[in-house]
């Protein structure tokens, strides 16, 4: 810790505690030097300590100690304003504001002295010549806190028509409150109206636009604007979760939760501040805490969830329920605190109104991974059909006829949840005692018993043929049998399964021929013998034996030869049929002909979906766009997917749809797509995590959904799902480039959200990855882009290290252009050190060497004009260094002399730029004019007015020359304006050494 010896030893530690993080610590250190500018003596010293001591506890949880350091502020305001400079005396009159505004958030301070100290602020206002509109403002915020529509309208209305002085608050936090009240009153687009200037970044401050990201939720997701809320939760949460004083803005993002069925990230956020729970310096912001708190434990006991453990008081466990009782009873005591101050009960109708809101989305993707909450056990589902009138039933108990009817429906047109249906018939002819059941229906019933059981099905089905056959269906009873081989294939015995069929096989042919059974039982055994000797052809290892490809075939053909031209309306046919052409189409593609294979998948699927059974279509489709893409066709791939996902509907389980998602989204993020991609991305992750594959294929999609956001240059969603992906991305699992990638593009957001020693960190981890990869590319970039996040940061030291390293890999690649960089960036890091000036020298002038060096053996046209690109704007970057170095010098002859050798190297710059002509001209006239510069400050005005000349005949006969293209327009203006600059004040030095010479 700095000692602190006199004012400005004083002025550095309150600058350095600024820096510090919001908190309990930075506002001890406020008060440490407070006591420490007292020691000094200085008034002024005091004044500036009390200023600073209140804007920490300001932004913090301890607002409720501002009061103390001003009402001494004020006091020593009254009685020596004199000892105020004007800074302090703005800053006085400056937290009138925070006053106003801290009086209303303790409950404990009557209102009549809020309305007194309003008073105050505007008498001293007018005293001090400032406008109404800060005092206004106040008003309006006590007349919205209490509940008083139209003293709120009228102060709000003369808050906007006050004019604009110092005092007021910035347009950021105007437009804040300004939407704020809008979104009252219920005008939601009005408000995100106003507030699109800062959620745009026009208008920005210490807190903005983070509370206007919070603000914006809710409205937004009343009006529909559901995407847009999702990125405000994702870029806003990311502002307001490092600063304490934020309780309201954090509350705004757990209520969103609450809203959008993320529960489960509204947990994670109360988890990660839990003296939020407790913090009593602010009452407010406490009570819109405890109110979402009520409203998302509520919302997980709806879910059947209110034995749930969550975070809630430190000191014990809580349960979903007894939290949502405690935040209950806390909230609603604060309410009454404030609504007796105020004399309204307009603060406990507001609370209780924002606990009690229903959701507004019922589940929002937000692409970032959560662990959501166990499910509660499943209570039966009730049967599917509900008693019919007059059936003799008990009332309420099902009726067993109906529910035969519609199971027999649901599985005779192939209808989805068939099974289902039958379960439900089997536990009423439980139920029954098995009376009013002949041998048929008890056939079904364990037919489609056998099929719910999966591969543990074979006996069922064998129960079934013996019913079937006592029930005289002997075709049913062989197609049973068939399934109960097939499912013997299932569990890896083909041989067996075969050997099984051959009798049903060979009896159903023989029995069909004679007209004792149906084409649909024949084509059932047939196509369970294909499906078995499909298994083989399923689990060859490696290529597949000619025979196997030719049996299946023939398997199958016989099925189509069977049933094609019999169908009719009957789908169960229909669906044969197409599945007949599925298997074809596999055949043909382990056959080594993709393309005759994705017709024929084609087909089927068509077929599928012109027989009404859209969602049977859904594999083959898939199937298909993985061929289309294999082909190359992506057109015909996006098509398929896209097919898949509409005709699976809400009948696809979670991982199938997730995967068809995020095949689609490499497919449309292939042709430039990012927005879209981006979409089906989310859609990916979300479906992954509800299928249980968070942590390996969530997190794939989440790497892929990143990098989209990142082509859009959305950087903080990117950054908030990419470190949500890196939480789950494993080497092992994913391979190291999805994690070195991961990184990459996390360092790329990082450093534009301007967290540099977070995305030095990144980018350096991604570098130690790639260090150990044959081609070494990457890994010199990924040390160059941790080079500049370290300086960046302010880590010279380290950057100059990791610059050197990147040189290192740089020359190693025969990469000049790296090389040369690299060089350039620790020059300037080198002038930046004490006593470095000649290092930057030595290593620029070894950047101009390797692009001289590198030219000398250029062998081709493009090499040689890149280089010479390079070498301009070394030339130039070393006049510009070498100017910055003369600035740092006190020795007049040294500063001339350094002056001279950059207006050489400038010179050298624009001679380099001139030989490649109009391609050049931006960076030409840009060192012309920075070399007129050095011109004006050596003295020379006549040289310097030649080249401001120069840059305007450059363009001026650019203009006229075919190979310019007209450049960057904003660029141009500026060149010959800044040329014009140049030329005035060449004509005024000129003017005045005139003057000296003549002695005027």
């Amino acid at each position: 810790m700095t000692a602190i010896t006199d004012f400005d030893s004083l002025r550095r530690a309150m600058a350095e505690n600024g820096e510090q993080p919001e908190g309990p610590a930075r506002n001890a250190r406020a008060e440490a030097l407070l006591a420490e500018a007292e020691r000094l003596d200085i008034p002024l010293a005091v004044i500036e300590a009390l200023g600073h001591q209140l804007k920490v506890y300001n932004y913090s949880s301890e607002k409720d100690k501002m009061f103390v350091p001003f009402a001494r502020l004020l006091r020593m305001w009254d009685e020596r304003p004199e000892d105020f400079d004007a800074h302090e005396t703005h800053s006085l009159h400056w937290v009138f504001k925070w006053m106003s505004a801290g009086m209303l958030d303790q409950p404990h301070v009557p209102l009549a002295s809020v309305e007194k100290w309003l008073g105050e602020m505007e008498r001293r206002y007018r005293l001090a010549g400032h406008s109404e509109r800060a005092v206004r403002g106040a008003e309006f915020s006590v007349a919205a806190h209490v509940g008083d529509v139209e003293r709120a309208e009228r102060a709000f209305a003369a808050w906007l028509a006050a004019e604009r002085d110092g005092m007021a608050d910035c347009h950021a936090c105007e437009l804040h409150g300004q939407g704020w009240w809008r979104a009252e009153r219920g005008r939601d687009a009005e408000a995100l109206e106003l507030w699109a200037p800062v959620l745009e970044g026009a208008y920005t401050c210490a807190h903005e636009p983070h509370t206007v990201l919070a603000s914006s939720l809710v409205p937004l997701l009343r009006l529909g604007r559901a995407d847009e809320a999702r990125a405000n939760h994702l870029r806003g949460f990311r502002l307001v979760r490092a600063m304490e004083s934020m309780r309201g803005a954090y509350a705004d993002h757990v209520e969103f939760c609450a809203l959008t069925g993320n529960e489960a990230r509204g947990l994670e956020l109360l988890a990660e501040r839990p003296a939020y729970f407790t913090d009593e310096g602010q009452p407010r912001s406490r009570l819109d805490f405890l109110s979402v708190v009520v409203l998302l434990m509520e919302r997980l006991s709806a879910l059947g969830l209110s034995g749930q453990r969550v975070p809630g008081p430190a000191g014990r466990a809580w349960t979903a329920a007894e939290l949502a009782l405690h935040a209950r009873g806390e909230a609603l005591a604060l309410a009454a605190r404030f609504d007796a101050r105020n004399g309204t009960s307009h603060v406990g109708e507001r609370a209780r109104a924002r606990m009690s809101q229903p959701p507004l989305v019922e589940r929002l993707p937000l692409g970032v991974r959560t662990i959501r909450p166990p499910a509660p056990a499943a209570a039966p589902a009730p049967a599917p059909a509900t008693a019919v009138a007059g059936t003799g039933t008990e009332a309420g108990a099902p009726d067993l006829a109906a529910l035969l009817a519609e199971a027999r429906r649901l599985s005779d047109t192939l209808r989805p949840h068939a099974v289902e249906a039958w379960a439900a018939v089997a536990v009423a002819a439980e139920g029954a005692g098995g009376a009013g059941l002949d041998a048929r229906d008890r056939a079904e019933i364990a037919d489609h018993r056998a099929m719910g059981l999966g591969a543990e099905g074979a006996e069922t089905f064998e129960l079934a043929a013996g019913l079937y056959a006592e029930a005289g269906d002997p075709g049913e009873a062989l197609a049973a049998r068939t399934r109960a081989a097939y499912v013997r294939a299932l569990t890896g015995e083909v041989d067996e399964a075969l050997a099984a069929v051959a009798e049903p096989y060979d009896r159903v042919l023989a029995l069909y021929a004679e007209g004792g059974t149906e084409v649909r039982q024949a084509a059932g055994v047939l196509m369970g013998r294909a499906r078995i000797l499909m298994r083989r052809v399923h689990e060859a290892d490696g290529p597949v034996a000619e025979h196997v490809l030719t049996e299946a075939e023939g398997a199958v053909r016989e099925v189509l030869a069977l049933v094609e031209g019999r169908a009719g309306d009957d789908v169960r046919l229909v669906a044969r049929v197409a599945e007949g052409h599925a298997m074809l189409a596999e055949l043909t593609v382990r056959s080594g002909d993709p393309g005759a294979g994705a017709e024929l998948f084609a087909r089927a699927a068509a077929e599928f979906v012109g027989a009404g059974l859209p969602w049977f279509a859904v594999e083959y489709e898939a199937r298909l766009a993985a061929l289309a893409h294999h082909l190359g066709d992506m057109a015909e791939a996006e098509r398929a997917l896209r097919a898949a996902l509409e005709h699976g509907g809400g009948f696809l389980e979670p991982v199938g749809r997730a995967q068809l998602h995020l095949q689609l989204a490499e497919v449309v993020g292939g042709r430039g797509q990012a927005a879209e991609a981006a979409e089906h991305a989310l859609e990916a992750a979300h479906w992954a995590d509800e299928a249980g594959e968070g942590p390996a294929f969530g997190a794939w999609a989440r790497h892929q959904l990143g990098g989209f956001l990142v082509r859009q240059g959305r950087w903080a969603e990117a950054a908030e799902v990419l470190e949500s992906a890196l939480a789950d991305l494993t080497v092992e699992t994913h391979g190291d480039g999805a994690v070195v990638q991961t990184q990459w593009w996390l360092g790329d957001c990082l450093s534009e959200l301007g967290e540099h020693r977070a995305a030095a960190e990144r980018r350096l981890q991604a570098a130690e990855t790639a260090r150990h990869w044959p081609e070494q590319h990457d890994h010199a970039t990924l040390a160059h882009l941790a080079a500049e996040s370290l300086g960046q940061a302010g880590l010279h030291a380290d950057a100059d290290r990791a610059y050197a390293r990147a040189g290192e890999l740089w020359r190693s690649l025969g990469n000049v252009h790296g090389l040369v960089r690299s060089l350039r960036a620790r020059a300037w890091l080198a002038l930046r050190a004490e006593g470095g000036q000649q290092a930057a020298r030595k290593l620029m002038a070894d950047a101009v060497g390797e692009c001289a060096d590198a030219l000398e053996v250029a062998d081709d046209e493009e090499t040689r004009l890149r280089l010479v690109f390079e070498l301009g704007h070394t030339h130039r970057q070393f006049g510009d260094l070498l100017a910055r170095s003369a600035a740092e010098d006190a020795d007049d002859d040294s500063i001339r002399a350094a002056m001279d050798e950059a207006l050489s190297q400038m010179s050298e710059a624009v001679a380099v730029f001139v030989s490649l002509g109009a391609a050049a001209l931006p960076p030409r006239t840009g060192a012309e004019l920075a070399a007129g510069w050095l011109e004006t400050d050596l003295g020379r005005p006549a040289a310097a007015a030649a080249r401001a000349r120069a840059v305007l005949a450059a363009y001026a006969d650019a203009e006229t020359d075919p190979a310019f293209e007209g450049g960057d327009e904003e660029t141009v203006r500026a060149r010959r304006a800044e040329a014009e600059q140049l030329l005035q004040a060449a004509a005024e030095a000129a003017e005045a050494s005139g003057r000296e010479t003549t002695g005027e």
